[in-house]
C-alpha cells in the first residue's frame, strides 16, 4: 500500500524518536520503529536488550506487538530507525510477514534518510505464512 510523502515523513520522524528510547547497553545499536496501521494509527518501538542476549527484543516486533495488542492487524508501513539504515533482521521479517507481505519498509539512517525501502514480501521472499499450516 502507498503512503503519503506526509505520512511517510511523519513516521520516519516518529521511528527516530522511538530510538531515542532505544536500551542498548550491549551492542550500542538503537534502533527505533514506528508502525502505520490500515487505519490511520502508528505505533512506535525501540529495541530492549537484556545481558541474557536471547530475551532481548528488536524495535520492530515491539511496535507489531503493541499493534496487535491494540486489535491491529492490517498495517500499510514501517519505518526503522538505525544509525546506518540496517535492515530488520529475519525475526522481524518473519513477525511482520504474518501480518502481509505488503506493508511497505523504510529503513533510514539517524539522519532520516531512505536508504532502502520495499515490501515485507520482498524482504522475506518465500515467506512461511499462515496458509502453509493448512
Amino acid at each position: 500500500m502507498e503512503i503519503s510523502d506526509e505520512q511517510r515523513a511523519d513516521l520516519i520522524e516518529r521511528a527516530l524518536q522511538a530510538r531515542q528510547s532505544a536500551y542498548a547497553p550491549y551492542s550500542a545499536y538503537a534502533v527505533g520503529a514506528a508502525l502505520l496501521t490500515s487505519s490511520g494509527r502508528v505505533f512506535t518501538g525501540a529495541n530492549v536488550e537484556n545481558a541474557a542476549y536471547p530475551v532481548s527484543i528488536c524495535a520492530e516486533r515491539v511496535a507489531v506487538f503493541k499493534a496487535v495488542t491494540e486489535a491491529e492487524r492490517r498495517f500499510s508501513a514501517i519505518a526503522i530507525a538505525t544509525d546506518n539504515g540496517g535492515s530488520p533482521c529475519g525475526s522481524c521479517r518473519q513477525v511482520l510477514s504474518e501480518f502481509g507481505l505488503e506493508t511497505q519498509v523504510l529503513m533510514v539512517d539517524k539522519n532520516g534518510t531512505v536508504v532502502r525501502r520495499m515490501s515485507v514480501g520482498e524482504l522475506l521472499p518465500a515467506a512461511f505464512r499462515p496458509s502453509d499450516l493448512a
